[in-house]
Order: C-alpha cells, then sequence, then structure tokens
C-alpha cells in the first residue's frame, strides 16, 4: 500500500471523502461491468418471452394448471430480468445531488419487489392446486408432457446464460432463482404430464402445481430474506462485527474500539465505520493504515470511515470522546500479543 489509498478488490465500492480530526476517508473508483451482463440477460429474456406465448395457449387448450402457474411463474421470471436490467442501468449511475451513495439501492428493491411477487403468486396457486385435487379437471397429458419438455430446454439455456453473469448483485440473483426453480418446476409438469397420458391420474397435475407453488415460496422467501437485510442495514452475511471488532482492538498501538458500525450499501457493497483510540505514543495515521489493510485482506472490506484519536486526546469542545458510544466497546488486550501484518505502528 502507497500512502493513503490502496486497490481496490473484488468488492465493488463508491467513493466518498471523509476527515474528523486524524480520522481520514479514502475514494474507490468503481467500474460496473453491466455490459456483458445485460446482454446475458437480454438474450435470457427473449428466450423466455418467446416459449412463455405458446405455453400459455397450451395450458389453456390442455386444462392444465401446472401449465398455466409455470407460464405464470415465466411471467414473473421476464419481469424479473426486465427489473434486472432497468436496475443495472440506475444502479451504475454516479452519486449526484441527496443521493450520494448513488441509486444502487434500487437493486434491493426489485429483489424486494421479486420476492413478494414469488410470495403472492404462491398464495393463488395453492390455493389452486388444492380446489383441483378436490374437484380434478380433464387435463390433455399427452400436450403438457411435451409442453413442459420444451420449457426445460429453454429454461435450461436461460439458466446457463444468467449462471455467466454477476451474481453477487441480489438484483441477478433474483433473475437467476426464478428461472432456476421455473425449470425445477417444469421437471414436476413434464412428470405430471407423463402421468396424466399414461394413467388418467388427472390430480397428478393439480399436485405438480403444488410443488410449483412450494419451489416459488422457498425462492421468494430467500430473497425478501436478503434484501430485508441489506434495508435494515445488517452486517454482511458472513461477517460477525464482535469478532471484528475483537480483531481490530487487537491490533498494536489499538487501545479502544467503539461506534463500531458494519453493513451493506447494496449487495457486493460492504461499508464500516468505527472510533478508534490508539496510545498516547501511537501513529494515527499508521494504525489506520493497518486497520484498513486488515479490513481489506481479511474481511474484503474498502470502503472505510475510520475516526482515529489518541486515548487521551480531547475532542474540539474539551469534552472527552464519546461520553455516549453507540454499541459495544471493543478494547485491546494490552498484556496479550498482538496481531502483526508488517511493521507495527507504534513503532518509531
Amino acid at each position: 500500500m502507497t500512502g493513503d489509498r490502496e486497490s481496490a478488490p473484488a468488492p465493488r465500492t463508491n467513493g466518498h471523502a471523509h476527515r474528523r480530526r486524524h480520522g481520514h476517508g479514502h475514494g474507490h473508483g468503481h467500474a460496473v461491468s453491466a455490459g456483458a451482463d445485460r446482454r446475458l440477460l437480454g438474450t435470457a429474456l427473449a428466450l423466455i418471452l418467446t416459449f412463455m406465448v405458446g405455453e400459455v395457449a397450451v395450458g389453456l387448450i390442455a386444462g392444465s394448471l401446472a401449465l398455466i402457474t409455470d407460464a405464470a411463474h415465466m411471467t414473473t421470471d421476464a419481469f424479473a430480468i426486465a427489473l434486472a436490467l432497468v436496475t443495472m442501468r440506475i444502479a451504475a449511475r454516479p452519486p449526484k445531488g441527496g443521493f450520494t451513495y448513488g441509486l444502487r439501492r434500487a437493486e434491493i428493491l426489485s429483489a424486494q419487489l421479486n420476492g413478494l411477487t414469488l410470495i403472492l403468486l404462491t398464495a393463488y396457486f395453492t390455493y389452486e392446486g388444492v380446489r383441483r385435487l378436490i374437484e380434478p379437471h380433464a387435463v390433455e397429458g399427452q400436450f403438457v408432457f411435451w409442453t413442459a419438455l420444451v420449457g426445460i430446454a429453454v429454461n435450461v439455456a436461460a439458466t446457463w446464460l444468467i449462471s455467466r453473469a454477476d451474481r453477487s448483485s441480489l438484483n441477478v440473483e433474483g433473475a437467476f432463482q426464478h428461472i432456476l426453480n421455473d425449470l425445477f418446476a417444469f421437471i414436476a409438469t413434464a412428470i405430471a404430464g407423463l402421468v396424466v397420458w399414461t394413467t388418467g391420474f388427472d390430480r397428478a397435475d393439480a399436485i405438480a402445481s403444488l410443488l410449483v407453488a412450494a419451489l416459488m415460496l422457498k425462492a421468494g422467501y430467500g430473497l425478501l430474506r436478503d434484501a430485508g437485510r441489506v434495508l435494515m442495514e445488517a452486517a454482511p452475511a458472513g461477517i460477525d462485527p464482535s469478532e471484528l471488532g475483537t480483531r481490530l482492538a487487537a491490533r498494536p498501538c489499538v487501545q479502544e474500539v467503539h461506534d463500531l458500525h458494519v453493513w451493506e450499501v447494496s449487495s457486493g457493497y460492504p461499508a464500516l465505520s468505527a472510533h478508534v483510540l490508539v496510545d498516547t505514543g501511537g501513529d494515527c495515521h499508521a494504525v489506520r493504515r493497518d486497520l484498513q489493510e486488515l479490513l481489506r485482506a481479511s474481511y474484503g472490506i474498502t470502503h472505510t470511515t475510520l475516526e482515529v484519536d489518541h486515548v487521551h486526546e480531547p475532542s474540539g469542545d474539551g469534552q472527552g470522546h464519546c461520553d455516549d458510544p453507540h454499541g459495544p466497546r471493543h478494547v485491546g488486550d494490552t498484556g496479550a500479543p498482538h496481531e502483526h501484518a508488517g511493521p507495527a505502528p507504534c513503532d518509531h
């Protein structure tokens, strides 16, 4: 690392500058590689729309709830991909005016809308499936079977296309989950069509539609949960703030870490801020660089705002440091060995 600027790793971040006493923020440039993703998603969207029109017609002719359920799911597939394409462009816009982070959270709103759509469709098709189990309708199993086989081929192609896009984005992951669940749904529908065709057991079609509804519920819940974590500014999955704070406090010269906040601005965009108290003789700037390197190397967090002060340094208004600090205090153990990664910040 040279000076105060470090190279940006895989997680995409946005830039900002911030300084409080010894605290220092640093900017990052971020290129959104959305061109290839848009082409992949656009091709998948064309495949799905083309097949969906034919499936609706066949489903009505065959009297198959499973096919109509699949077609409805494909409608949400198309909607999810279209939203992904739109929000990719919105999220790529640079910060402007009051939107200091840009519009990156548009993708999170899109993911929530996708998840809610799946939940609502689950409720409807569960009702219809149960009704048809009680009062079975005549179903043309042969039509269902062959149409489902074509649907499997279309979804395999669409799944492969979207799997090549950047799935670290909840936006793209939402579209992928739609397509993947629809692939499983078509397999169930093909089996149901074959059963109806060969045995005349019409309830197999309703059973397949209920299985599709269960898959939709699972995918919808997952999207709502993950998007909700981002909107509630929870710590990114896989990062334990308590463990992270303990590691920061264990670095050379660090006496205490408090006001520690770690969150995601958007999927794949973690951020962190904290107040760090350093030994009286420590180099605040060196400590900050050391902590930034730890966060980058161990957690992939490059967007950091660290306020670093000496333990006994009074604030500008004559008051002590953070009379009412937010969250737990992580205190360094001066008697225990510190982690080391290069020259110690306390070396003079």
